[in-house]
């Protein structure tokens, strides 16, 4: 089959209302070979929807995530992905070896070793999360009073930035993140603000080191001080709005399956179920490749459809069921191959500490507001909510019992 033979297909394909993941998806699934659709732009692209195409398409080299190179696609309110030229160190957008270089010298930053170590700055943070959200007294915002500010300071801390310039990283950060409440112009307010900060920041460090990521970062000499500012900022905005979306829509899903709280294999399923990365893993071929039996020309761009590839029934058994005692190990959330998630130990470890203590410490928490009226992200790259209204009965703290 070549790439002219196969009939367009109406893009996007998420809408307000409609369910999530669509239901097009299992339509994709079934046809043969991949489905070509059209963007806003006029570029035609295609679409991979199968478990087994998407692991494919991540990991052939004959497939580039850079940006720059031709038939890369342009999805998303944000402008697409920053390229090399406007950001030094977005290394997402870079393939091997240039890419290797900076996901060597990252990965023993986010070991399972490193990120156990780790465990009691999260737990504190969200321990103080929780604290912050209970003194709102018994009404509140999920969204804006708990998931942004949880993964924010934990990175923020991780990074050495000094507890007096947390509230202006995190007011920053919520700035970039919140495609609904703010414009494009704050948000490229917001990125200049924080390369400058950080910028400054990797100045002191250099200068008076600490026992932190970028001291270690700057003591390998792999990756030059320039290039760490648009590191830290990657690594800022990639483990930020995807976080705190997973954080959200596991609640949601946790209060409707309450029999699940408080079993560990939540987190694997919850990521796996909700794919918030869906519109992320952009690419196009730089050579001549065939995929699931479709030709994909030199030039072309692929949109490798997360949310399809995890609710694939010749993957996952009754996809659509939020089932944590499936063995879900080989979802796709974080991607797959070189490009995959580097940060996805300590996403995993937030959301833990995450649901073990909201809900111990929080055990009236409800939703303040119909389903089917929650404001669900259709408008970016990425799935989520622009808010969640929850109530809670207004008592003393359990964590407080016991004191004076």
């Amino acid at each position: 089959m070549t790439s002219t033979d196969t009939p367009m297909v109406e893009f996007p394909v998420r809408r307000p209302g409609e369910p999530f993941p669509p239901e097009a998806y299992a339509g994709y699934r079934e046809r043969a070979g991949l489905v070509r659709t059209t963007l806003a732009t006029g570029q035609p692209v295609w679409l991979v929807s199968r478990h087994e195409d998407v692991r494919a398409v991540l990991t052939d080299r004959r497939i580039s995530a850079n940006p720059e190179n031709e038939g890369f696609p342009k999805v998303g309110r944000t402008g697409g992905v920053p390229t090399q030229d406007e950001i030094p160190g977005w290394f997402v957008g870079l393939d091997p070896p240039e890419h290797d270089r900076f996901r060597k010298a990252l990965i023993p930053e986010f070991s399972v070793r490193r990120i156990r170590a780790w465990q009691p700055l999260i737990q504190r943070t969200v321990d103080e999360c929780v604290d912050a959200l209970l003194a709102k007294g018994g009404r509140a915002d999920l969204v804006e009073d708990f998931a942004l500010a949880v993964p924010s300071l934990v990175i923020s801390t991780m990074l050495g930035v000094p507890n007096d310039d947390r509230p202006f990283f995190e007011a920053k950060t919520k700035i970039l993140v919140n495609l609904q409440r703010s414009t494009e112009q704050e948000r490229a307010g917001a990125v200049r603000q924080l390369l400058r900060y950080i910028t400054r920041l990797i100045g002191i460090k250099q200068k008076w080191p600490g026992d932190d990521l970028i001291t270690r970062i700057l003591a390998t000499g792999a990756i030059t001080p320039q290039e760490l500012s648009g590191v830290v900022m990657l690594l800022l905005i990639a483990g930020h709005e995807t976080t705190a979306n997973n954080i959200s829509l596991g609640v949601v899903t946790l209060l409707a399956n309450p029999e699940w709280i408080g079993d560990e294999r939540v987190v694997e399923e919850l990521v796996r179920y909700h794919s918030v990365a869906d519109l992320v893993a952009m690419r196009t071929a730089v050579e001549d490749v065939e995929i699931g039996g479709q030709l994909i020309r030199a030039g072309e761009g692929l949109i490798p459809l997360i949310a399809a590839a995890n609710h694939d029934t010749a993957a996952f058994a009754c996809p659509h069921e939020f089932k944590p005692d499936r063995p879900a190990r080989n979802h796709v959330a974080f991607g797959f191959g070189v490009h995959q998630c580097l940060g996805q130990n300590l996403v995993r470890a937030e959301m833990a500490a995450v649901y073990r203590t909201l809900f111990e410490r929080v055990p009236t928490l409800r939703i303040d507001a119909p389903l089917e009226e929650l404001p669900f992200k259709y408008d970016g790259t990425l799935f989520g909510l622009h808010a969640l209204p929850v109530r809670w009965q207004a008592t003393p703290d359990r964590s407080e019992e016991g004191t004076t």
